[in-house]
């Protein structure tokens, strides 16, 4: 899909929308990430308006209205201003490698709720055409929220991806439920680090690395143990962490 288009759901129409928030990604720079968000403003009008806003650089790749239209701002190409800080495996430059989504929701300040199912799908037809164009692993399809666990809980606990995953877009773990999985808080804290979570610069101030470990654990129950984002450790989570560690790579 060309730079500045969207696609009506319903219609198929297309309909010009650039935004002039973007830039060159450095030479040879694989896309290599896919990182999903919502855009947590009251409207999507207004959310589109300052993805196009040159005063306000920050921009999308994609933003996908609640009635499945999808509007193309940045080329594919480009570099889009969209993750900000933070980091996913290797990867401290998530710009660089990745394609940005917006999905319009008002977000946790102003009135989080369920994305509609004509939504979902436009998403998932997105996704899986940027999938067939980039060669972009399984374990790298993310919430804004994975990659910034310190700063950021988009698209939120209410986003379908285990849904997404039954659809080719992304990967969904079967946790061993027949095995205990006692609760350790430093394998715990390795199994993150395979799966892709980073640490935010706490240095060596345990206090700080503490909260670290609770956002972590935070952004980890968001995305894959939706029903209870207590922050606290436990088997199930453990159970989880162990299956999409194993994961990782096939």
């Amino acid at each position: 899909m060309a730079s500045g288009q969207s696609r009506d759901h319903k219609t198929g129409e297309i309909i010009s929308r650039p935004s002039p928030n973007f830039g060159p990604r450095p030479e040879g720079c694989r896309v290599d990430i896919l990182v999903l968000h919502y855009t947590g403003m009251q409207t999507g009008n207004d959310a589109l308006e300052r993805l196009c806003d040159p005063q306000s650089s920050v921009s999308s790749h994609y933003l996908i209205e609640e009635d499945g239209r999808i509007f193309a701002l940045v080329d594919e190409d480009k570099r889009a201003w969209h993750a900000g800080r933070g980091c996913w495996q290797e990867c401290d430059d998530v710009n660089s490698h990745s394609i940005g989504i917006e999905i319009v929701n008002p977000g946790h300040e102003f009135g989080y709720r369920p994305f509609p199912d004509i939504q979902i799908a436009s998403v998932i037809s997105l996704c899986q055409e940027i999938l067939a164009r980039h060669n972009i692993p399984a374990d790298r399809i993310i919430a804004h929220s994975d990659m910034a666990p310190d700063r950021k809980e988009d698209p939120g606990e209410l986003f379908p991806w285990k849904l997404l995953a039954e659809n080719g877009v992304g990967m969904w773990p079967e946790p061993d439920h027949g095995t205990a999985h006692p609760v350790d808080q430093e394998a715990f804290d390795e199994l993150l680090d395979r799966i892709g979570y980073g640490w935010p610069a706490s240095g060596q101030d345990q206090t700080k690395k503490n909260d670290d470990r609770i956002k972590r654990t935070i952004a980890f129950q968001r995305h894959w143990r939706a029903e209870n984002i207590s922050g606290v450790l436990d088997g199930q989570c453990m159970s989880i962490a162990t299956a999409l560690a194993n994961m990782i790579g096939k």
